[in-house]
């Protein structure tokens, strides 16, 4: 039976590291090896392996993700993805941080992952605008679930109120065909 669109999304306002899905994505440096925000949490969470795994991947491009273990995550998996530095809109930080969600959405389906948490990538530290990374977020995860069924749940999950709030109005006001 195939499951509506919308009931395939949902906002969550919380602490990803907590969640029981499949993976989780991490808005990572291009490093891999933790920081500050979402990055730094997931690696605390996750504990010491993390690091040690991460450590052999000789980091990640901007726009591109690779996978790991969860370790002591809830998550099975963490996918690790490099958002871009808002640098004003014109280093092509849009195709960059769409990138990051189509990529992590396809190493999902490489290792079968049926539900995936996803952070508000590349709007905290890395500046950029949260209505405009919101947009494309949405966007994007939505043209792949039309043409995806494997994936079952993708949430987007929010640290703060403002955040899960633009999300709210976006994912409302959306129109699922």
């Amino acid at each position: 039976m195939k499951t509506s669109l919308r009931n395939r999304i949902e906002i969550f306002r919380g602490d990803i590291t907590k969640l029981k899905v499949d993976a989780i994505v991490n808005a990572a440096n291009s490093s891999l090896l933790g920081g500050g925000g979402v990055d730094g949490a997931i690696h605390n969470a996750a504990g010491p392996e993390l690091l040690e795994y991460c450590r052999k991947l000789n980091g990640c491009p901007t726009g591109e993700a690779k996978i790991t273990p969860g370790f002591k995550l809830p998550a099975k998996f963490v996918i690790h993805t490099v958002g871009p530095i808002w640098r004003g809109g014109i280093q092509n930080e849009a195709k960059l941080l769409a990138s990051c969600y189509k990529n992590s959405l396809n190493l999902a389906i490489e290792n079968g992952i049926k539900t995936i948490a996803f952070p508000a990538i590349s709007t905290g530290i890395y500046g950029y605008p949260l209505n405009d990374a919101t947009k494309i977020t949405v966007d994007v995860t939505i043209e792949f679930l039309k043409n995806n069924q494997s994936i079952e749940k993708v949430i987007f999950t929010c640290f703060d109120e403002k955040t899960y709030q633009v999300y709210q109005k976006l994912i409302t006001s959306h129109q699922f065909q």
